[in-house]
């Protein structure tokens, strides 16, 4: 053995005249490589207690349930009641801004009349999602992609929907000039065969 201790770091490997030094790393780095080594493995297991919280698939639920109840509060259709659609469905100036909007928007898949085309009849007692003042916000603001209906909830103002929503609603009985073949269920012949039939409660 060399009496240079640093000699015995050298290693056989020589290139150009240069022998390669075996330089380790230091022992505080090698210590914080296997700890977050280690500690990536308890992260991957979700388990509680590795860093803050009840582990990382709790955690996000939670932020993103707390980024659902903001979009919510901040959303203007979140706390829309039926009632307040049926009344945009008599209210003069909601109807005309209603009609307008339908005629922009609606009209060249519904017809002007609401009698159908490419769109289904909005007259007749016969619907696809339902007819429920609720279920016709939610189909106008979210769409129908497989059948190519927009979502015009990213485009219409709040109150362009609750108009256009109640004044689909008043239509429903009207007399269109060419009726487009029922399309969904007869939700007046459910209504009333639920009616008929005795509660068990």
């Amino acid at each position: 053995m060399s009496a240079d201790p640093n000699q015995d770091r050298l290693l056989d490997h020589e290139y150009d005249g240069i022998r390669e030094y075996d330089n380790p790393m230091p022992r505080w780095w090698l210590a914080t490589f296997w700890v977050t080594i280690v500690y990536s493995i308890l992260y991957v297991l979700n388990l509680p207690g590795v860093g803050i919280g009840k582990g990382r698939l709790a955690d996000y639920e939670a932020d993103m349930a707390e980024a659902a109840a903001i979009a919510a509060k901040n959303n203007p259709l979140a706390n829309l009641t039926p009632e307040a659609i049926v009344a945009a469905s008599t209210d003069s100036t909601q109807r005309t801004l209603g009609a307008t909007t339908f005629s922009t928007m609606c009209a060249s898949c519904h017809l002007a009349d609401g009698g159908g085309s490419i769109g289904p009849n909005l007259t007749d007692g016969y619907w696809i999602h339902g007819s429920a003042p609720l279920e016709v916000v939610k189909v106008i603001v979210e769409g129908v992609p497989a059948k190519g209906m927009p979502a015009w909830g990213k485009m219409l103002k709040p109150a362009q929907t609750v108009a256009v929503a109640g004044y689909v609603l008043s239509l429903k009985g009207t007399i269109p000039a060419k009726p487009k073949a029922p399309q969904g269920i007869n939700v007046d012949s459910v209504a009333a065969a639920q009616a008929a039939t005795p509660s068990t409660r």
